[in-house]
């Protein structure tokens, strides 16, 4: 009798052991007034609200509020263009691609239009002077009415030229699109297909699309829906110098390459208001740098969606939610980030 006891004690000492080791990367946060602010704010962003928070080597902080739960998927919009941009990194760490190839290599229709000297990585980073336009719902309506990624890329390269290459920033889609179109000519697959199997599936992101349903083309810039849970395994793997769950999904020389100031304050001739005051990299925004390189950068999408990455404190950060990004709600993700950043001391001098 004494020995099942002692058995059982054995047990019980293990199980609560276990949860001891759980509680300190919980137990040394304190959200309150995290918690406090998103339910003060929940209306403004849309009430459907998912907050996750990773650190270190675990979730450190979950709220959901409204209808939306971490497995919820909606459109993200412009936060499309970080998992487009790692794609394209997964092609130079292939050495299929460099950054300072020219697109006419592989688009031969820039030839004709005489753009021949834009390269991938000024599509990466907005600045292929070519013309566009600031006004969204212009460009819905103008996608519309092409039929293929391909078809759309042509028509960029039909466009006049607004500033010569690399010497000024507008914000848009014409830039990731154009890479994108780049990926599908090497790999003869398309882009949706194709981030699907070199991107989502290494990640488990089973919940993550840029696949059409209405049968309209893809769009690269834009065009993903995911989930918070998804989208939070891309930071997690970019926090984590390009791996995750062991596999090293991107180098650790792509991911430093991704987190490169590519742009001066004084180049930039369109931002949305707000990303107004930051500079760019590739596919993501610049919150702070030393240096001319990133610790913290951040793409929200035109739907609200503000995913994050703190390299200095070492967190990722999503709040998801599907409601237009106007300036007075990118305010508040700002706030939101200065009360995170008082739970989480940072590592840079």
């Amino acid at each position: 009798m004494s020995y099942k006891v002692s058995s059982i004690c054995l047990k019980v000492l293990s199980v609560i052991s276990f949860l001891l080791l759980l509680q300190p990367a919980h137990a040394q946060y304190n959200w309150t007034n995290l918690d406090a602010e998103l339910k003060a704010k929940q209306q403004l962003l849309g009430n459907n609200v998912v907050t996750l928070i990773w650190k270190g080597d675990s979730l450190v902080y979950k709220n959901e509020m409204g209808g939306f739960n971490s497995k919820t998927q909606a459109p993200i919009a412009s936060c499309s263009k970080w998992l487009t941009a790692a794609l394209v990194m997964q092609f130079v760490d292939e050495g299929k691609l460099s950054l300072d190839d020219k697109v006419v290599k592989y688009l031969p229709e820039f030839e004709k239009y005489f753009k021949n000297y834009i390269t991938i990585r000024q599509c990466l980073s907005h600045m292929t002077g070519i013309a566009d336009d600031g006004n969204f719902l212009k460009r819905i309506l103008e996608r519309k009415k092409i039929t293929s990624l391909e078809d759309e890329v042509n028509g960029f390269a039909a466009r006049d030229i607004r500033a010569n290459p690399g010497t000024d920033f507008w914000y848009g889609s014409v830039g990731l699109n154009i890479a994108g179109r780049v990926l599908e000519v090497i790999s003869k697959k398309k882009f949706d297909v194709l981030i699907k199997t070199k991107l989502f599936t290494p990640l488990g992101m089973n919940k993550t699309t840029f696949a059409e349903l209405t049968g309209g083309p893809v769009n690269p810039s834009g065009g993903a829906k995911s989930t918070a849970g998804d989208y939070m395994k891309f930071l997690v793997m970019l926090l984590n110098k390009g791996k995750y769950n062991g596999v090293q999904v991107l180098s650790e020389k792509a991911v430093q390459q991704m987190i490169i100031v590519q742009n001066k304050p004084d180049q930039i001739k369109y931002a949305p208001k707000a990303a107004e005051g930051y500079t760019y990299s590739s596919g993501s925004w610049i919150v702070e740098e030393k240096n001319g390189v990133a610790t913290s950068l951040v793409s929200p999408g035109l739907f609200g969606t503000w995913p994050m990455i703190d390299y200095c404190r070492g967190y990722a950060y999503i709040v998801f939610v599907k409601n237009l990004l106007r300036e007075e709600r990118a305010g508040v993700h700002r706030e939101l980030k200065k009360i995170v950043d008082k739970q989480i001391i940072s590592a840079c001098k």
